[in-house]
């Protein structure tokens, strides 16, 4: 369930107390279920599931690279490009040339 409510709001995602209450659950206990359930803290995934979402956006030309960081939460750009980069490899603006062509 909170990985559910996490991906329907990623662009505004509760905090871990407002998601805890959602589920019915102490923090605590969310975030060691959700790690013992994910591999990964509730963090990590929302990042990922974002940085995910940033990547589709890209490859589909749907957006450049500063809609696409607004699109999943980021205000600032070089932090979405920042934490893009760790998680693929790659900078996202090179994603958006690779796929125009």
């Amino acid at each position: 369930m909170a990985r559910q409510i996490l991906e329907s709001s990623m662009i505004d995602p509760p905090s871990l107390i407002t998601l805890s209450k959602k589920v019915g659950l102490n923090d605590f206990k969310l975030k060691k279920g959700f790690k013992a359930c994910f591999g990964t803290t509730v963090f990590e995934y929302l990042r990922h599931i974002c940085l995910d979402y940033a990547m589709k956006l890209l490859r589909s030309q749907e957006s450049n690279v500063t809609e696409a960081a607004m699109a999943v939460g980021y205000s600032n750009v070089s932090a979405f490009s920042e934490q893009f980069f760790r998680e693929y490899g790659v900078k996202p603006s090179s994603i958006k040339k690779v796929f125009s062509n």
